[in-house]
């Protein structure tokens, strides 16, 4: 039978949906009454989301709907029974087909892994990336699949982000960027890569039909604003790349490869921000960086390559959604073990909520935008916990166990309910 937690046992009475607005959102009163009632509302769909426990070494795949919250399959990731593997970057393209899970361990090179949602049965043998791949992303044709190499392993040199050509599942593109790349996401058009990386205070942008870098901005706290590309971080980075060369002869191009001794041995900046993600808007006019050290969500026009203001957060944004109807963003706060809640238009926080673990991680949207899942990894041997939000009420409407660490996740599909 399905692990169950939370079903239909779990939706609140209309008291405790009102006490939790009024403790935890900023709405207008004379609208708490009917979001209140709204998380009465059976949902009227079936909606499945896929996530990752990193310690556990497993996937599972959950469903929501009028019965609640329970997962519904559940199996097992990689190839080194000895080693633990850690699925980290989950995601799944435009066309609901096929789900692509990073793992960041091994030897420890991480590899992308590609399975036939469904039967959740894998395609063919994981591709070997950089080191540590952690977020993946897919372009809506499909075609393309990028990984940020965040090389959690190694020393704080530059790392990459791997370009893999989906339908031969071949890396075709290894774009030396920054040094831990972190959360990235494509735009809508398909056209642009975006990735924070935690130790340049760095936002990068890759063009996908160049398969090049092709712009930097810095979101260092009170100093943001755009970085040439060819201006100081290229310079550093071509020192240690030339660095890199002489003690590797030659072998390698990507630093991060080689390690701290070939690079001279040079320390780092302290950071400011600390992006630990990058998310386009719905319409991709936008990028939204966490800044997880500042406790702020800094806005950059993708046009004018200007920041264009700053949201105040709780402590430790750190994965960013946003509703496909463009209105709400949605933030989870690692170290607060939260989920934070905003109005686009305004900036406003319409709510911040518990989660029912600690460190808060991934999120992920339903199309209808009515729904968010998050998965909070734990502590320890605990269990990792997907919750699910009603995004018109704004209240914890469901909840499971998983495996440990939980993080990568990423939403299917749905389906009316019968």
């Amino acid at each position: 039978m399905p692990q169950t937690m939370h079903g239909r046992k779990s939706v609140i009475s209309l008291t405790a949906a009102l006490f939790a607005i009024v403790i935890f959102g900023s709405l207008p009163r004379a609208v708490l009454a009917q979001q209140a009632a709204a998380v009465l509302e059976k949902p009227a769909a079936n909606y499945w989301v896929y996530v990752g426990a990193e310690s556990a070494d497993k996937m599972h795949r959950l469903r929501f709907g009028p019965s609640g919250l329970v997962v519904e399959r559940t199996w097992e990731i990689g190839e080194l029974p000895a080693e633990m593997e850690g699925p980290h970057g989950v995601q799944i393209s435009k066309d609901g087909k096929n789900l692509f899970v990073t793992t960041g361990h091994g030897f420890p090179d991480g590899k992308l892994w590609m399975y036939q949602l469904g039967p959740d049965t894998l395609v063919a043998p994981g591709v070997l990336l950089g080191n540590f791949p952690a977020s993946v992303d897919v372009t809506p044709d499909g075609k393309y699949a990028l990984n940020s190499n965040f090389n959690l392993h190694g020393d704080m040199v530059p790392s990459s982000v791997s370009m893999v050509y989906v339908p031969t599942m071949t890396e075709v593109a290894h774009i030396v960027t920054c040094t831990m790349p972190h959360g990235s996401r494509i735009t809508p058009d398909g056209l642009l890569h975006y990735t924070g990386c935690m130790m340049d205070d760095q936002l990068v942008e890759i063009d996908i039909t160049k398969k090049a870098v092709s712009r930097r901005f810095s979101v260092a706290k009170d100093k943001e604003g755009p970085l040439p590309v060819d201006g100081p971080p290229s310079l550093m980075l071509n020192m240690w790349i030339d660095g890199a060369k002489k003690v590797s002869k030659g072998v390698t191009s990507d630093p991060a490869q080689v390690g701290y001794e070939a690079m001279g041995k040079m320390n780092m900046p302290p950071q400011s921000c600390s992006p630990t993600w990058a998310q386009p808007s719905t319409d991709g006019s936008k990028i939204y960086v966490a800044c997880n050290k500042s406790d702020e969500i800094v806005e950059v026009d993708r046009a004018t390559w200007k920041m264009t203001r700053k949201l105040k957060t709780g402590r430790g944004p750190y994965n960013l959604a946003v509703t496909p109807d463009g209105k709400l963003l949605i933030s989870t706060l690692k170290a607060a073990a939260s989920i934070e809640i905003y109005e686009i238009a305004t900036g406003k926080i319409l709510a911040t909520i518990k989660n029912s673990t600690t460190l808060a991680n991934g999120v992920t949207v339903s199309p209808d935008s009515r729904y968010a899942w998050v998965a909070s990894e734990g502590v320890g041997a605990a269990p990792g916990k997907v919750d699910v939000y009603d995004l018109k009420a704004f209240v914890k409407v469901g909840s499971v166990d998983v495996g440990q660490q939980a993080g990568g996740i990423a939403f299917w599909k749905m389906e009316p309910a019968r």
